[in-house]
C-alpha cells in the first residue's frame, strides 16, 4: 500500500524528471538542508548540452532581472503542506454545484490545486494589484524551507497570510511586486490546458515588466495581444496633464494560436441592396480596380491587363481621371470567381464596369480587435454603481464591469464545453458574476474557481458597517445575489451555487512532516498523526487534491458497521478513516470498484488486517490503487 504525502507537488522533482529523461549524465547526488541525500542537476553540463559552443561561465544575454527572481522561482518550486479545508455553511447549493471559491493565499492554492486541475482550465483572468503605489501585495517568504513552510513570520491573520503595503519609498519596490506576479504566473501556466489563454489586467505602472516577465513564463511566441480598454467615458478634470481613460489587458495562450476565437461581424444590411437572381441572396457590389495607396500601375505592373465585358469589349483597369491602375485580383482568381457567380458587369454612361459581388453574410466573424470601447466592454463608474445596486452600498474599491470580462470569455470559452474559469485574484468576483451571466444568456456550462485573500476590511469602512469582516465576504454575497438576480431575470436553468474552501494548514501534526524534530514530549502526540479538530471531510478533501480529483466532484458519506465511509465521484474514491477498519467495511468499499481507495494506516489492528484488506481488494476489485495516511 503506497503511502499519501499529503503536501502539493515538488515542481523541483518534476523538472528534474524531465531533464533526466532527456540528458540522463547530468543528474548528480547533493545533500539537501537536512543532510540527507537528494537528486540535483549538474547545470554545467547542461548548459553545454544545450550549447553548440563551449560554455565557460555566463554570458550577458536579455532578460529581466531582479533582486529576488531566484528566490521567486523556488518559491513556485517548493511544495505545500496546506490544504483546503470545506466550509459548507458559506457554501450555496454544495451538493450540486461544480463551482469553487476558495479563501487564501493564492501562491498556496494555486499549489494545492496543481494535481486537480493540471492542463484543464481554459481561461484565467486576473486582476492584481497594480503597483501604483497605493497598492498592497503578497510578500511571500522565500528563504522558508518546506520544514518550516507553516511557521512563517509577519503573519497578518490566524492563517499565516501575508498582505502588506508596497509604497514607492520602498527599496524593493518593482522587486516585491516582480516576484509576486512571477511565482504565482509560473504555477497558473501549469493549470492552463494547451487551448489555454490567460487574460491579465494591468495599467501604465507594471505593463512593460509584465510583459517581460509574460514572455519569459508562457513564451514570446505566445503573446496575443495588448488590449486597450476605454475605462471611462469621460475625461478626469481635476488631473494635471493627461487625464488617464484606459487600462490594459496583456493576452497569452498557452501555445495553440487559435485558442483565441474570431467574433461576429456585425455587417450593415442596408448596404447590401441588391438581390441574386439565382439564390435571392442580398449582396453589394465593389469594384475589382484597386483602390486607394499602391493602386497604381506602377505599384503593380502584373496587375494591368485586360478584361473582357459581355459584349466583347476589352476592359483596362483607368482611374476616372484616366490614370493607368491596376485591379485587385489576378486573371486567375477573376477567372475563379467568375465560374463562382461572383463577378458582375454593369454598363454605365462611362462604359462597362466590373464589380464584386459581395454577400450578405449572417454568419460573418471578425478577428477581435486590441481596442475596446466602453460601449461594449463597460466602464468602471457603470463597474461600481452596479455593484453598489446589487449590495445595497459602496463596498468595493475599482470592480472591474462583467461586460469586460464576458468578452474575454466569448473570446476564449465554448457554451458547450465546461470549460474551467479561473481568477485568483477575485477581488468582488466579477468574474463569477459575468461566468453566470454569460451562461444565462447563450446557455452555456462554464465554471468558475476563484481565489481571494480574506483581506480584512477596514474597520471604519461602510463594508465593515454593513458586516462585512473580510473582501472574500464581498465576494460570496456577490455571488449570491448576482446569482439570484439572474434567476430572476432570466429563469435560466445553469449553476447558480459555488462550494467553499479554506486554506488552512495540513490535517497531519507538524511532526509528521518533520520527524527529526521529534521530541520526548511529542510521542503522546504520535497515538494518532492527525490533528484533532479535523473532520473525516477535511481528510477527504486532502486526500481529493493529492490524488488529482475534481473538488467539484459528489460526495456522500455512509454508515457501515458502525464506520463512516466517504464515497466521491460515484466509483472515483472511497475513503474510511476510521481506526480499526472492520472486514464488512472493506468489503463494501471493494464492492464499489473504486479508481482509489485510501484508509488511516492506524486503521489496521495489525499487519495481518492490512494484508487481508490487499487480498480483499485484489479478488473483488483488483484494479483498485490502495493508498494509506
Amino acid at each position: 500500500m503506497k503511502r499519501l504525502t499529503m503536501r502539493s507537488t515538488d515542481a523541483t522533482d518534476v523538472n528534474i524528471a524531465k531533464i533526466a529523461a532527456l540528458f540522463p549524465h547530468v543528474i548528480t547526488e547533493t545533500r539537501d538542508e537536512r543532510g540527507e541525500v537528494v537528486r540535483a542537476v549538474d547545470f554545467d553540463l547542461l548548459r553545454q548540452e544545450l550549447s553548440r559552443a563551449l560554455v565557460e561561465g555566463e554570458r550577458e544575454r536579455y532578460q529581466l532581472t531582479w533582486p529576488g527572481k531566484r528566490e521567486a522561482v523556488l518559491a513556485a518550486n517548493v511544495p505545500t503542506n496546506k490544504t483546503l479545508r470545506p466550509v459548507r455553511e458559506e457554501s450555496a447549493d454544495w451538493d450540486r454545484t461544480r463551482n469553487l471559491y476558495i479563501e487564501g493565499d493564492n501562491l498556496e492554492a494555486l499549489k494545492l490545486l496543481q494535481e486537480a486541475y493540471l492542463n484543464k482550465v481554459k481561461c484565467i483572468y486576473i486582476d492584481p494589484p497594480y503597483n501604483t503605489g497605493r497598492d498592497s501585495i503578497y510578500r511571500d517568504n522565500f528563504r522558508a524551507t518546506v520544514r518550516d513552510y507553516l511557521a512563517e513570520t509577519g503573519q497578518v491573520d490566524e492563517l499565516g497570510n501575508r498582505l502588506v503595503p508596497n509604497t514607492e519609498a520602498n527599496g524593493r519596490f518593482h522587486s516585491d511586486w516582480l516576484s509576486m506576479m512571477y511565482a504565482r504566473l509560473k504555477v497558473a501556466r501549469n493549470l492552463l490546458r494547451d487551448d489555454g489563454v490567460i487574460f491579465i489586467s494591468i495599467d501604465d505602472h507594471e505593463a512593460a515588466n509584465l510583459r517581460v516577465i509574460c514572455d519569459e513564463i508562457f513564451g514570446r511566441d505566445n503573446f496575443v495581444a495588448t488590449i486597450i480598454w476605454e475605462k471611462v467615458y469621460s475625461p478626469r478634470m481635476d488631473v494635471i496633464g493627461f487625464s488617464t481613460s484606459h487600462d490594459y489587458v496583456l493576452c497569452y495562450v498557452k501555445g495553440d494560436p487559435a485558442a483565441v476565437k474570431r467574433e461576429p461581424f456585425e455587417q450593415n444590411k442596408r448596404q447590401f441592396h441588391f438581390v441574386d437572381k439565382a439564390t435571392g441572396r442580398r449582396y453589394r457590389r465593389r469594384s475589382i480596380r484597386k483602390e486607394g495607396s499602391n493602386s497604381l500601375r506602377s505599384d503593380a505592373p502584373n496587375s494591368y491587363f485586360p478584361l473582357e465585358a459581355p459584349d466583347g469589349t476589352l476592359v483596362y483597369p483607368i482611374k476616372p481621371d484616366g490614370t493607368e491602375g491596376c485591379w485587385r485580383w489576378s486573371r486567375e482568381t477573376y477567372e475563379e470567381n467568375l465560374k463562382r457567380g461572383l463577378v458582375e458587369w454593369v454598363k454605365t454612361e462611362a462604359g462597362w464596369q466590373v464589380y464584386a459581388k459581395q454577400f450578405l453574410d449572417e454568419e460573418a466573424t471578425k478577428p477581435p480587435e486590441t481596442i475596446w470601447r466602453h460601449q461594449e466592454a463597460g466602464h468602471t463608474h457603470g463597474a461600481a454603481e452596479e455593484l453598489k445596486k446589487l449590495l445595497g452600498g459602496r463596498f468595493f474599491d475599482s470592480p472591474k464591469p462583467k461586460e469586460l470580462i464576458m468578452k474575454m470569455l466569448t473570446l476564449a470559452t465554448d457554451r458547450d464545453g465546461a470549460h474551467i474559469v479561473l481568477d485568483f485574484f477575485s477581488g468582488s468576483a466579477t468574474t463569477a458574476h459575468a461566468v453566470m451571466e454569460l451562461n444565462a444568456r447563450d446557455g452555456g456550462n462554464r465554471r468558475f474557481i476563484l481565489v481571494q485573500l480574506p483581506e480584512p476590511t477596514d474597520e471604519r469602512s461602510e463594508a465593515r458597517r454593513a458586516g462585512y469582516r473580510t473582501i472574500c465576504d464581498i465576494g460570496r454575497e456577490r455571488i449570491r445575489r448576482a446569482a439570484e438576480k439572474i434567476r430572476r431575470e432570466t429563469g435560466a436553468d445553469i449553476d447558480y451555487g459555488f462550494r467553499v474552501f479554506r486554506v488552512d494548514s495540513s490535517n497531519l501534526k507538524d511532526v509528521w512532516y518533520a520527524p527529526d524534530e521529534l521530541r520526548q514530549m511529542d510521542l503522546f502526540d504520535l497515538a494518532s498523526n492527525i490533528k484533532e479538530d479535523r473532520t473525516g471531510e477535511d481528510l477527504l478533501i486532502q486526500v481529493m487534491l493529492e490524488l488529482g480529483l475534481d473538488l467539484s466532484l459528489p460526495m456522500e458519506t455512509r454508515r457501515v458497521d458502525g464506520r463512516t465511509v466517504h464515497v466521491a465521484g460515484g466509483n472515483e474514491l472511497a475513503a474510511c478513516f476510521d481506526e480499526d477498519a472492520p472486514e464488512a467495511v472493506i468489503r463494501e468499499m471493494a464492492a464499489l470498484r473504486p479508481r482509489f481507495a485510501v484508509f488511516r494506516d492506524a486503521g489496521f489492528r495489525d499487519d495481518a488486517a492490512r494484508i487481508n484488506a490487499g487480498e480483499l481488494f485484489k479478488a473483488l476489485s483488483p484494479g483498485t490503487e490502495i493508498r494509506v495516511l
